[in-house]
């Protein structure tokens, strides 16, 4: 599963890339599906993974306020730390991945596998949306196959 984490974070990286030739206009534009527009779905993608991890952790939920994040170095610097974080997580998480979870935006208790793996397919469900307004700008999107791909390690963090 971490190998799926792996691949989210290195296709994320490349759609920030890939962002750089498009303007703030273009970033922020309104966007038909998803949750409106390019920057803001990035920003989504790492404030539901962070609050999720944490919440497998028992930690406090961090509400981050898109405000605060919307230029896209902004969002990318927000990527990278909490990233430092989760990294940090799976390297010492030791826990069963049968372990129950309850978090304070939900009244369901979650094994914290299924939470990891929602926390994949979340990723991969909004990249193809990104994917999709790509193609609407006449700009192929980054690539998404998982094979022929490099993945890092985690020791690589």
């Amino acid at each position: 599963m971490i190998k799926l984490f792996e691949y989210n974070w290195q296709v994320r990286d490349e759609w920030f890339e890939w962002c750089n030739q498009l303007t703030i206009y273009e970033l922020s534009k309104d966007r038909r599906g998803g949750v409106g527009n390019i920057l803001y779905t990035l920003f989504h993608i790492i404030d539901v993974e962070y609050s999720w991890i944490r919440g497998i952790q028992g930690k406090e939920d961090i509400v981050f306020q898109f405000d605060e994040y919307n230029t896209l170095e902004k969002v990318k610097s927000l990527s990278d730390k909490a990233r430092k974080e989760i990294v940090e997580f799976f390297k010492t998480n030791s826990d069963s991945k049968e372990k129950f979870v309850r978090v304070s935006w939900d009244e369901e208790k979650y094994t914290s596998e299924e939470i990891l793996h929602h926390i994949i397919t979340h990723e991969i469900h909004h990249v193809g949306q990104i994917s999709i307004w790509a193609r609407e700008l006449e700009i192929s999107p980054v690539p998404a196959n998982f094979i022929g791909r490099e993945i890092k390690s985690l020791q690589s963090y």
